[in-house]
């Protein structure tokens, strides 16, 4: 079982990642467990499905849920105004073919989800570089803020959607709203919950060596480039949106608890995975061809059934999928940033489909991915 599966996956290796480590649950079940390649390439160390990985945007999902505990609780509105909770955000400009100009439109907290906040993804703007400077490189997350609500909008909020900042600012936001350190918060109601004993958004120092090495992908080949996380803005950021480190276990243990509603009430999960995006959002959504986007991940659009998982992936490969209709859980660990076959990760779940649901489909796959550039299955 799974043969072609994992056929796909080990084509990566060949096209220049060090390694990977895929795990597939259905109906609670573990399914198969298949890694290969190496968590260390100059080395010529074997995965063996421990290793600790910066997940980056894997992250994502992990701050939403976080989030939308405290909705559940009643604590804030979807509707609310950022501003109601962080004042420095309430006179914003935008960035506009004129020049800087006075926002219009209030930022609310579900921009924050959704991505239509207006916010970039420079990390080095100029404001966060003072950041750094003036905290001695801790940049604490809330206090963060302060400095990154002085940086233009790319445009008015809700106009548009844009991958940005907007989850680093929802992890300040649930600080705010528990009255915890947010990488506390995790710990306390979505760490310890399920049991993740080697998850953490603030890796200490003294572990930073249990960290797989981490490679990127330049002229051709990999490169180790170390371990540090440049999104991790300083010693006390905990980026909702890119800061979290996590085993392939781990990570498995966090999805496996969205989809039986052990973390969110399945109203909540619902809320979360149902498509938000309006026209214009959508034109500016590089994944609307297939998917929706709902409160921090990606979702089912409605149009297409042969795509009805939710969830979002990593820049350094990391991948993760749900499918509640099926009691699908899929999660992939990888350690390749700028990797040239990120755009291939989401036929994992279709070549999973095509082994439980509906083998038929194999052909329709393969099909397209003979339309992918350089790239052509050979079974």
């Amino acid at each position: 079982m799974f043969e072609k599966l994992k056929k796909f996956c080990d084509s990566f290796l060949d096209a220049g990642l060090p390694g990977f480590d895929l795990i597939i649950y259905k109906d609670g079940e573990c399914v198969l467990r298949y890694m290969n390649g190496y968590s260390d390439l100059e080395n010529k160390v074997k995965i063996n499905g421990k290793e600790r990985y910066n997940i980056y945007s894997c992250s994502k999902p992990i701050t939403c849920t976080a989030a939308m505990q405290l909705w559940e609780k009643g604590l804030f509105s979807l509707d609310d105004k950022l501003s109601d909770y962080m004042p420095e955000f309430k006179e914003m400009t935008v960035q506009t073919e004129d020049g800087i100009k006075k926002a219009e439109n209030p930022i609310l907290i579900k921009h924050l989800f959704e991505m239509t906040a207006g916010f970039s993804y420079d990390i080095n703007s100029p404001e966060l570089k003072k950041a750094r400077e003036e905290t001695n490189g801790r940049c604490p997350t809330r206090e963060t803020m302060k400095y990154l609500s002085k940086e233009p909008l790319c445009f008015e909020p809700g106009e548009s959607w844009k991958y940005s900042l907007c989850h680093d600012v929802l992890a300040a936001f649930v600080e705010v709203v528990s009255g915890e350190k947010f990488a506390d918060y995790v710990k306390k109601n979505i760490f310890d919950v399920c049991g993740m004993s080697d998850s953490t958004f603030l890796i200490p120092e003294s572990q930073r060596d249990e960290l797989a090495c981490q490679y990127k992908f330049i002229e051709g080949k990999p490169v180790n480039i170390g371990k540090m996380n440049g999104f991790v803005l300083g010693a006390e950021y905990a980026s909702g949106g890119a800061g979290a480190v996590s085993t392939v276990d781990d990570y498995m243990k966090f999805l496996e608890a969205l989809r039986t509603y052990k973390l969110l009430k399945p109203e909540t999960l619902k809320l979360m995975t149902t498509d938000r995006m309006n026209d214009a959002q959508r034109k500016a959504y590089a994944s609307a061809t297939n998917h929706g986007y709902g409160l921090g991940v990606r979702c089912e659009r409605g149009d297409n059934d042969k795509v009805i998982d939710f969830g979002w992936g990593g820049a350094a490969g990391a991948y993760l999928s749900i499918d509640m209709k099926n009691n699908i859980s899929i999660y992939l660990g990888s350690q390749l940033l700028c990797s040239p076959v990120q755009g291939l990760r989401s036929y994992i779940y279709r070549l999973v489909r095509c082994e439980i649901i509906d083998p038929s489909e194999f052909d329709e796959v393969k099909e397209l991915l003979k339309c992918m550039q350089n790239y052509e299955l050979t079974y």
